[in-house]
């Protein structure tokens, strides 16, 4: 018992009839009779519980009281005569004696019915987030990333992970994203940065002789916003294993994820280890995509051989994907709406055809297909109620992936929508070709171990082998077609890390330069060592079944990284700017 209530608002059941009890809570609704009859529904953090006005004084007491205000209700619990099967209090009410307003309300009218707020204007969610809140669906979003939290902490722990916390305030570090930069008031022109990610601190903390770390860690990139990926900070299960390969590392996440899926999720089954391992280039063979979602059994093939000489200019001699969709019934209207939404995504202009019960084939492009339709038939399904979605060209391969995506969950039969599949994709390659240099870069984790290690690099080097086909050690775990985290076994030799550095430019004193602490920790005796992190975020975002990583994000920015409700970010004074040695310069924007 609490002293300023005996029971919830979700609390009080038939068995308590005749007691007298005490609730607080805020006024969600008020439905008036009469001159003194009224039912009010008062609701708490539990639930709600319906309150029936009888007299003149307690009339009242609530009749200049606004909804969303916050009151004390005392009175008796009595049967109600007419009763509510779909709440947990619905066959009893309470007929007040005394009324207090805790927390006066003082706007006639709220920016939205709290019921009814995801269904509000987004940009009004987030001013007044406080209000949105208060709706218990969107309230249960956040219950949830609690109770995974929680359950994630749990699991860690039994493994013999220790939870230690890592710097926020740290040095600029090549992450692959925008740091946020925070000046140094005592060193003028320095500037600590806010971390990407704790990945110097816990390798350094293998080093130090921990065997097992995790943490549920803050981590803060100046990157845009899209549906899974939330601008300015994210939460990740942060982790590293000591004298670890990445098959350790699998174990662990294929004993921890899976139960808390099946037990927290939106469904309730959920891959059981191994999970299934996926080589990246096999991925984008087969999916189109890194990321592909299990749940969907279409796959796409390489025709381009077929279309050499076509006499369709957008086939000739491109890159060809094909996408065989078995009894499938979607019409041409529906099939072109579709191709157009993926056209949309991946910016590559689809095609199609389909074969019709005589088993030719009809719509779309099919003219230009049926001269191969023989070989065709070696490579796909063709037979009747087969349509064929079609992408050609340099991104072939990306609108493929988008295709499938698409088609899959349109077409009935061809996904398995309520569970959750996982899948590794490993051996990713070491180095691709920069977009903007146009040079060799590192594709993706600069501290991951080449395949092969010293000996691949040295080859590279005196040109016996193309650095496009080192491979690394690291790894992607993908749920349902989401990407939930990158890792990767360390690269914890100085030798080794200088010569990766040189085959993108970098020599040993730039190593020495970028990440002193933990070249300078390396040459002390480095354990070999292999680390996650899955996305908390998204994680949260598939349990709860949201499509948007901010429906599970107590007070999210928005898509412009900006956080209404508090203004920022914002302008500070001449003074703190002094302090800090900083003068803005150029014209700012209002």
């Amino acid at each position: 018992m609490m002293q300023m209530r005996t029971h919830t608002c979700n609390e009080l059941r038939l068995s308590d009839a005749g007691r007298q009890v005490k609730l607080v809570g805020w006024m969600e609704n008020v439905r008036v009779v009469g001159s003194n009859f009224a039912f009010v529904v008062l609701r708490d953090f539990y639930g709600t519980t319906q309150v029936v006005i009888e007299s003149e004084d307690m009339m009242a007491a609530i009749r200049d009281v606004n909804k969303e205000s916050t009151i004390s209700v005392e009175g008796v619990v009595r049967e109600r005569s007419s009763k509510n099967p779909k709440l947990p209090t619905g066959e009893i009410e309470v007929v007040p004696n005394r009324i207090e307003v805790l927390g006066r309300c003082r706007y006639n009218s709220l920016p939205f019915e709290i019921n009814r707020s995801r269904e509000a204007d987004e940009t009004a969610r987030l001013k007044y987030r406080y209000l949105d809140l208060r709706n218990p669906a969107v309230k249960n979003n956040i219950i949830l990333r609690c109770q995974v939290v929680a359950a994630l902490r749990a699991a860690m722990t039994e493994h013999g992970f220790l939870e230690i916390t890592t710097p926020i305030l740290t040095a600029s570090s090549p992450e692959g994203a925008r740091d946020y930069l925070v000046p140094a008031r005592k060193h003028p022109g320095k500037f600590y940065a806010l971390p990407q990610a704790p990945q110097q601190f816990k390798q350094l903390l293998m080093t130090s002789g921990f065997d097992r770390y995790f943490q549920i860690a803050p981590c803060f990139r100046d990157e845009d916003a899209r549906g899974d990926r939330s601008p300015g900070e994210f939460y990740q299960l942060d982790m590293e294993m000591a004298f670890a390969t990445q098959d350790d590392v699998f174990a662990v996440l294929e004993d921890v994820l899976p139960p808390i899926f099946a037990k927290y999720g939106t469904y309730d089954v959920a891959s059981a280890a191994p999970f299934r391992r996926i080589a990246y280039n096999d991925a984008l063979a087969a999916y189109g995509s890194d990321k592909p979602d299990l749940r969907i059994d279409l796959t796409c093939k390489d025709v381009s051989t077929l279309f050499v000489d076509s006499a369709f200019e957008p086939l000739q001699g491109k890159t060809v994907k094909m996408v065989d969709i078995t009894d499938c019934a979607l019409t041409r209207k529906q099939v072109e709406k579709l191709l157009t939404d993926c056209e949309v995504q991946s910016g590559v202009k689809g095609y199609w055809f389909k074969v019709d019960e005589s088993g030719e084939l009809a719509g779309g492009i099919a003219k230009f297909v049926t001269p191969v339709q023989e070989e065709l038939a070696k490579v796909l399904c063709l037979r009747p109620g087969t349509l064929v979605v079609v992408s050609a060209g340099e991104y072939a391969v990306k609108s493929a992936g988008v295709q499938i995506k698409t088609f899959g969950p349109a077409c009935e039969g061809h996904m398995d929508k309520e569970r959750y599949e996982f899948c590794w994709i490993v051996d990713f390659p070491m180095y691709e070709i920069g977009d903007e240099s146009g040079e060799l870069e590192f594709c993706h984790n600069p501290f991951s171990m080449p395949s092969g290690g010293l000996e691949t690099l040295l080859k590279a080097e005196r040109g016996e082998l193309d650095p496009l086909d080192i491979y690394a050690n690291q790894y992607d775990l993908v749920c349902n077609g989401v990407e939930l985290s990158s890792g990767a076994v360390r690269n914890h030799d100085p030798e080794i890390m200088v010569k990766a550095f040189e085959l993108v430019r970098l020599g040993e004193e730039d190593v020495k330069k970028k990440f002193p602490a933990m070249y300078n920790a390396f040459c002390y005796g480095a354990p070999p060592h292999a680390g996650i992190a899955p996305g908390v975020d998204r994680m949260v975002m598939l349990l709860a079944g949201e499509s948007s990583i901010r429906e599970i994000i107590p007070f999210p920015m928005n898509k412009n990284a900006q956080d209404v409700m508090m203004g920022a970010p914002s302008e500070v004074t001449q003074k703190q700017l002094d302090e800090l040695h900083i003068a803005v310069v150029g014209e700012v924007e209002a």
